[in-house]
């Protein structure tokens, strides 16, 4: 038994490469992969350790140390994310972890603490995490802003072939016009994540060597779509379907069509929080749908003034009362209101204006378009009277968030 109380013998300080090895094991540890799983999928440890060591070279990683064992951990990806048509820097929340004998001591809110405030350092207004447990992630402030849908479509429901001037080719999964697709998608569409290098890396990171990738090019040969997939056991699995037109939409389901003789029955994700079955010709599919991803504004203050209002005409001002369980400059009062060139001006305090009274992970979902201002306060998620409300629903523009990555 060590000697010397716990509290006095942890430590909270930044990861490093040399940290790998310990950062590994307690992530393998809290989520349960066993090395015959890595075995599965064709990776070993040695493998597992080099490939998340330029994670924690280019991520805010930080834990605690009980001397020199790693007790909890917890990274933040630099990211940028499409609000509404404007680039936001985002901080990519993943590796949360501590090991049982810790747990119940507060180690990990000390984190989501300082990760927070580093974010805010950083300039990386928003923050986005995949999470395992949503009621705690609420209580910290984050709140679900995306869904994932899984379709299932039988052999014989697949589109009939339309007519498409371009063709679809198969290509190396680093394939330069693969990113091309993304990149012009990501500048088309509300929530989605901009993939650098860094995020490629973690797209491909499990299954490289499983999927297979066909683009679509239209008849000046600009590839205008991608299709991300593989077959197993008589299904045809798509793990992403990216088009930035409806061109390059009924060529690929051509080209999953084209497949008919060697599948039964096709099922994907869906991400736009739109059912499929309005797409088809025959809309009885199966489709299941559940919370994806959860988000919270980090610094209230920068995420406003960037934000990208739908101001057509002017509006009475509002009077925000937040509550923020955790960063403390979001909480308190803040008046918005616009110029009559349409700038917004955000005002610390007063109490000029109709009043909006919701916690930062309410404003979150609402911001980005998730949930609506009137079924917030249907909810009683949302505390506002008519003209409040009449005013958010007038300035946030109307656009499901599409979320596809996991990290």
């Amino acid at each position: 038994m060590k000697q010397g109380r716990l509290e006095d013998r942890l430590q909270m300080r930044r990861l490093t490469t040399e940290d790998t090895a310990q950062y590994n094991a307690l992530l393998r540890y809290a989520f349960q992969v066993t090395d015959s799983e890595l075995a599965a999928l064709g990776w070993n440890r040695k493998e597992m350790e080099r490939s998340k060591k330029p994670v924690l070279k280019k991520t805010e990683s930080f834990g605690w140390f009980d001397g020199e064992k790693l007790a909890s951990q917890i990274s933040v990806y630099p990211m940028e994310v499409n609000l509404f048509g404007r680039m936001y820097r985002m901080g990519g929340v993943t590796g949360v972890a501590t090991y049982p004998e810790y747990s119940g001591r507060g180690l990990m809110s000390r984190l989501i603490k300082q990760a927070l405030q580093n974010m805010r350092d950083n300039r990386q207004s928003l923050s986005m995490l995949y999470p395992y447990q949503i009621p705690y992630y609420r209580k910290k402030g984050w709140e679900i802003v995306s869904d994932k849908m899984t379709y299932t479509i039988k052999d014989t429901q697949l589109p009939k072939r339309r007519h498409v001037r371009g063709m679809v080719e198969r290509v190396d999964i680093d394939s330069e016009d693969v990113c091309k697709v993304h990149d012009k998608f990501t500048k088309m569409r509300h929530g989605a994540l901009k993939r650098n290098e860094l995020e490629w890396e973690e797209y491909w990171r499990w299954e490289a060597d499983d999927v297979l990738v066909a683009v679509y090019y239209d008849a000046q040969e600009k590839p205008c779509g991608y299709l991300v997939y593989y077959i197993a056991n008589d299904v045809f699995r798509i793990k992403e379907l990216v088009t930035i037109n409806q061109e390059a939409r009924h060529g690929l389901w051509n080209y999953i069509a084209a497949h008919i003789s060697m599948i039964e029955k096709v099922v994907g994700y869906n991400y736009t929080n739109e059912p499929m079955a309005f797409l088809l010709e025959d809309s009885e599919i199966e489709e299941e749908i559940q919370p994806y991803m959860m988000a919270r504004i980090v610094d209230f203050e920068a995420f406003i003034r960037d934000y990208p209002f739908d101001i057509i005409s002017m509006h009475d001002d509002l009077h925000f009362i937040i509550e923020d369980p955790v960063m403390e400059c979001n909480s308190g009062d803040f008046s918005l209101s616009w110029d009559a060139e349409g700038k917004t001006i955000l005002e610390r305090g007063g109490t000029r204006g109709e009043i909006v009274r919701c916690g930062i992970g309410t404003l979150t979902t609402m911001f980005m378009g998730y949930k609506r201002p009137t079924y917030l306060r249907r909810v009683e998620r949302l505390q506002a009277g008519d003209e409040a409300i009449r005013i958010l629903e007038d300035i946030i523009p109307i656009e499901q968030p599409y979320f596809s990555d996991y990290f």
